[in-house]
Order: structure tokens, then C-alpha cells, then sequence
């Protein structure tokens, strides 16, 4: 897979931001095997335990996805339609060895995509067995203005525009920061052809 490792690592409030990671051929190569994915997992809008519809649809691959309905939040091994996940596919788990050469196997790769309008409130990755694990995003398609704080809720936040091909990772003193994902410049990439954001999170849970 063909990436670009000129481009000095952004330290985003201990978050590692790594600029145009993924060449264009890598991003679409990327897109191609999550094709796959979503015909065998396609995407569900989940409704919050607070009857909130969340307003990125999610699916995922590997032996875990993660779900949300009136019973909580949590790490599920089936998708809500009773199918299987689909493995996690072959280039998206190159890059995951890559940048996390030390780690354990991913078990999860949770799938967002975020359309005109969508956005993720701050929150903490804390629902993984083993937070000594990294967890690596992709982002694939339109900006998405990222915003990453500390490990309270109420510490400063710093925000940085994620373009296609960027890669964030949550390690070590960022792995418990507070981060979201504000708002997306609809339209700002032709990667995704209906336009959007794809944001591709490895994780490892048990």
C-alpha cells in the first residue's frame, strides 16, 4: 500500500496526526475492500439509549462491531441484522500493523460515515478490555474538523482539519484523550462519489 512518510507527525494534545498518509491509489484500494464490507454489513443509523438517532451511520468489521439501542453502548459479535461481521480487510489491516507494529491484532474496525450535517460529540474510546492498546483511525473522503482535549472533559481542546488520507493515533498519553469530530466540509473531496466522510477506527477489545 502506498503511503507518504515525509510529512512530520502533528502532536495533537498527545493524539499522533500523521498528514497524507495514504496516497490517493492507497485510499481507493482502501474504499474498494470496504465495498466488500458494507454489502455483507451495510450501514445502520443507531438510535441512542436515550432514543437519540445518532447522525453518522456506522457498521464495522473483524470479530467485534460496535452497537448502540436502548440496552447501552457496547462491543457486539454479530451485526444488528444477525449476520457476522466481515473480516477486517486485508489493506486496512497493513496499516494498521504498520503504525502500531507492537500491538496486539485488531478485533474490531468500526466504520463511520459521516454525511452532509454529521458530527461525533467529545468522548473517550474506554470501552476496550485493554487500554494499553492503540487505537488507529483512517479518514477517508471529506475534511472533518477533529477536536481533541485532554483526559477530563472540561480540559482545553486543540482542533485540526483531517483530509483524506490522514491517519490519527490514540497511544499512550492520547489514548484516553476526549475527541470528536465537529463538522464535516460536505463535498470537499471526490474520493467518496455521493460525497462524505468514511472514518475507519482499529481497535483492540477483548
Amino acid at each position: 500500500m502506498a503511503r507518504n512518510q515525509m510529512t512530520a507527525p502533528l502532536d495533537l494534545n498527545g493524539v499522533e496526526v500523521r498528514s497524507g498518509y495514504l496516497d490517493a491509489d492507497a485510499q481507493h484500494a482502501l474504499l474498494a475492500e470496504l465495498r466488500d464490507v458494507v454489502r455483507q454489513a451495510p450501514f445502520v443509523q443507531h438510535i441512542t439509549p436515550g432514543g437519540r438517532k445518532m447522525s453518522v451511520r456506522m457498521t464495522a468489521a473483524g470479530r467485534f462491531g460496535w452497537i448502540c439501542d436502548a440496552g447501552g453502548y457496547r462491543y457486539a459479535p454479530r451485526h444488528p441484522s444477525g449476520v457476522g461481521w466481515p473480516p477486517i480487510p486485508p489493506g486496512v489491516r497493513a496499516v494498521w500493523d504498520a503504525l502500531a507494529p507492537g500491538a496486539r491484532a485488531p478485533e474490531c474496525c468500526l466504520i463511520n460515515l459521516y454525511g452532509d450535517g454529521a458530527r461525533m460529540g467529545l468522548h473517550q474510546d474506554r470501552d476496550e478490555a485493554d487500554l494499553t492498546q492503540p487505537v488507529v483511525s483512517v479518514s477517508l473522503g471529506d475534511d472533518g474538523l477533529f477536536r481533541v482535549g485532554g483526559t477530563n472533559r472540561r480540559d482545553p481542546t486543540r482542533s485540526v482539519w483531517l483530509r483524506s488520507g490522514d491517519i490519527a493515533i490514540l497511544s499512550g498519553a492520547g489514548r484516553m484523550a476526549f475527541h470528536g469530530v465537529d463538522r464535516i466540509r460536505y463535498g470537499s473531496s471526490t474520493v467518496l462519489r455521493q460525497g462524505g466522510r468514511l472514518n475507519l477506527t482499529l481497535r483492540v477489545v477483548g
